[in-house]
């Protein structure tokens, strides 16, 4: 007969008083922690002295450092999960007694003149910020054995993302003044961490001084199998605990017990700068947002997108409670509509007159100022509001499918800031400002289908072409229409490949400084290739059909004026398998003829 509860647990106390002698003072009080949280069960299997000695140390040294990857340790990280798992059971509504309204933020519309009197503001504040890349994840997802960052975001160059977010960085550096290194925070992950240190390493830390770039790692926190936070083992392993991550919210805590943030804010830095890890967008909107928070005071600044309603992107909403407490927070779509309906519009979430939604479209890239941000981390600890969402076996909500556990985004911030914190929101054009690489080809297809953006390589290749194209033509160069193009069995509007490396220009009154208006730069053909790169490369006068790449180093300043290229050019011709990387965009880059204008010695040159 087996053995009943209470005979059970007498046995795994007596086997464990037997094991005591075996371990050290901190192995002993990493027991003594772990079964005052209620967890006797992890020690059922664990045999008599002298028996797998070793596996239990290993045990006890991945508890501890779980222990040390959460804020208030072990025991906090049960307590918050039994709470939560509670609400849910009992189907506790999060947003019960709130009610949402859309919040003060700043529509910009790129390339305008407040748009460039923000950039104007954003580059005066940029020597004083610091940037933090949320880099935890693989490219599994999408079909790709490596780190997402280091996947080529165009084929033109082949600059990997962590390649242009470094050169972008660098870029704003040369321009911030004497002296202002711009310090960038990668949040790396167990899957990631040697992964992007290789990376780096490999390619000299792609210009940036080594020191300015810190890894920091986020640990995994321990699976739950049940309504009382009983923490899960691994299925093959009685010696290990079962992890899975713990969301992008860690940053937070991260950024507060590394010590970087009173680093930052002993060398003057004023702002933080977060960004995702597959936007290739992002930098062109950075100095303007960043100006928006300097003007209007923002502690926490969202940058969002324009938002169809229902569409399935988190929407920033204010939210006044009836006890009279207030927020600014992110709401994720499929709990807007709901809320909406419960509270001020029973249609729900609906598109207004202007044919969107008024609820801005969330893309976690965050700009926060450093003072408030520490004072804040420093009282918390880094902790974020998190959530759970078990999978029930049944409708008695007492058995799991599969083990869960606490998460946690980095967009919850501020949930915990008092009503009185100046939170708000920057909206840019999905075109200038969001393009992100998140889902395989097959799952792109859904997308398609469904007439939703696909987020794939070959979307998001095309769109950084389309972007380039365009910021040329709003700085007055003609440029042809883009035409459909097809792979991996979605179509996608593609122009001319228009590549515009960060050193040429970060800001657009820049991009108008070099680039002649009055249809002096044209660009004929929508195959047409474009690559520009250098601080000193000016285009006055430019006719292309075909593909033309202007390389300038530090120093060199070229000024391109008459010139007329006419060539082969490059084809981008649709194609099936090949290697991971033809593979996920669908498409081969077959280089015919190039014009290519390579100047390596400072000086001044005139082309031709």
């Amino acid at each position: 007969m087996a053995d009943d509860q209470p005979s059970k647990k007498r046995k795994t106390e007596s086997t464990l008083e037997a094991n005591r002698a075996v371990f050290s003072e901190d192995e002993n009080a990493m027991i003594d922690l772990l079964l005052g949280c209620g967890q006797d069960h992890l020690f059922e299997s664990w045999p008599a002295p002298g028996e797998k000695d070793d596996d239990k140390k290993r045990f006890l040294a991945q508890a501890r450092v779980c222990d040390q990857g959460y804020p208030g340790g072990i025991a906090a990280y049960v307590k918050n999960a039994k709470k939560l798992l509670r609400d849910s059971k009992e189907g506790v509504n999060p947003f019960d007694g709130w009610t949402p309204s859309v919040p003060a933020g700043v529509v910009v519309d790129y390339g305008d003149e407040t748009h460039v009197a923000l950039e104007k503001t954003g580059m005066e504040e940029i020597g004083d910020a610091a940037f933090v890349l949320v880099a935890g994840g693989l490219g599994e997802r999408l079909g790709y054995s490596g780190i997402k960052v280091e996947l080529p975001c165009e084929r033109a160059t082949d600059a990997t993302y962590l390649q242009l977010y470094v050169h972008s960085i660098l870029a704003l550096q040369a321009r911030a003044g004497e002296g202002k290194e711009i310090p960038l925070a990668i949040m790396t992950s167990d899957d990631t961490q040697a992964k992007t240190l290789d990376l780096l390493e490999r390619n000299a830390f792609f210009g940036a001084s080594p020191e300015q770039v810190t890894l920091i790692k986020q640990e995994k926190v321990p699976c739950l199998t049940n309504n009382d936070a009983h923490l899960a083992l691994a299925k093959d392993d009685a010696y290990a605990l079962q992890t899975k991550p713990h969301g992008h919210g860690d940053v937070h805590a991260l950024l507060h017990t590394s010590g970087l943030l009173k680093k930052w804010a002993a060398a003057g830095k004023k702002w933080i700068v977060f960004f995702q890890d597959t936007n290739s967008l992002v930098f062109r909107v950075v100095p303007g947002a960043l100006g928006v928070s300097k003007e209007k005071g923002f502690q926490f600044n969202s940058l969002c997108v324009p938002r169809k309603a229902k569409e399935a992107i988190g929407a920033i909403a204010e939210l006044a409670h009836r006890d009279g407490r207030k927020m600014t927070v992110n709401v994720e779509y499929n709990q807007l509509d709901p809320l909406l309906r419960a509270t001020i519009n029973p249609d729900g979430d609906v598109n207004d007159e202007k044919g969107g939604s008024p609820f801005p479209g969330n893309i976690n890239q965050l700009i926060v100022s450093l003072p408030e941000y520490k004072a804040q981390l420093e009282k918390t600890g880094g902790s974020i509001e998190e959530f759970v969402n078990p999978k029930y076996a049944d409708d008695t909500k007492t058995k799991f499918k599969s083990p869960t556990r606490l998460e946690c985004m980095m967009q919850d911030y501020p949930k915990a800031l008092d009503a009185s914190a100046k939170v708000g929101f920057t909206v840019f054009d999905n075109w200038v400002g969001y393009s992100p690489v998140k889902n395989s080809p097959a799952d792109g297809v859904g997308k398609f289908k469904g007439g939703n953006p696909t987020h794939t390589a070959t979307s998001g290749e095309m769109e950084l072409y389309g972007c380039g194209a365009r910021v040329l033509a709003l700085a007055g160069a003609k440029v042809a229409e883009s035409v459909d193009f097809a792979a991996n069995d979605i179509v996608v509007p593609a122009g001319p490949r228009v590549v515009l490396h960060p050193s040429f220009a970060c800001t657009f009154d820049e991009m108008k400084r070099k680039v002649a208006g009055g249809g002096k730069i044209k660009i004929l053909s929508p195959e047409s290739v474009l690559v520009v790169e250098g601080e000193g490369v000016v285009l006055e006068d430019l006719t292309l059909d075909g593909a033309l790449v202007v390389k300038a180093c530090a120093g060199a300043k070229v000024t391109v004026k008459g010139l007329k290229v006419s060539n082969k050019g490059w084809t981008y011709t649709p194609a099936s398998g090949g290697d991971e990387i033809d593979a996920l965009r669908g498409f081969v880059v077959e280089k015919n003829e190039t014009e290519t204008l390579v100047f390596d010695k400072p000086g001044e040159y005139v082309v031709p």
